[in-house]
């Protein structure tokens, strides 16, 4: 089994990566860290740079957890990619971060974080940056 994390270069990525070590060290799995972006624009805030990418690894490096880092630009988006990984691999549980939206934003909007609740069949821990 393995602990997947919805990776993104922000405070709600950190929150989740580290939500995500914790789990595995819990859980004895390793993680699954999965960085997307469709490749749709130039700048993609959501892509992870080459430096981001290699702290992640350092840090799951010191914290002792096996881990594999996944970055995917395949023209899909983040739900498809992370809903089919959930589906296909043997994962126990998805991490994901969240930000706060007023209820009107999300029946508006949608967002991707409610997405991927309703979609993966596995649980998944949704976790807030600090």
């Amino acid at each position: 089994m393995t602990v997947l994390v919805g990776y993104v270069p922000s405070p709600l990525g950190e929150a989740a990566l580290r939500a995500a070590i914790e789990q595995a060290r819990f859980r004895d799995e390793p993680v699954l860290v999965v960085n997307t972006s469709r490749g749709d624009a130039y700048a993609d805030p959501r892509l992870a740079p080459e430096p981001d990418l290699d702290r992640v690894v350092r840090e799951l490096v010191a914290a002792g957890v096996p881990h594999n880092v996944r970055q995917l630009m395949r023209g899909r988006d983040a739900v498809e990619e992370i809903a089919e990984i959930a589906e296909t691999e043997d994962v126990s549980l998805v991490v994901i971060g969240i930000r706060h939206r007023t209820p009107v934003g999300k029946l508006i909007m949608g967002s991707t974080a409610q997405e991927i609740l309703l979609r993966v069949a596995c649980p998944v821990l949704a976790v807030k940056a600090d």
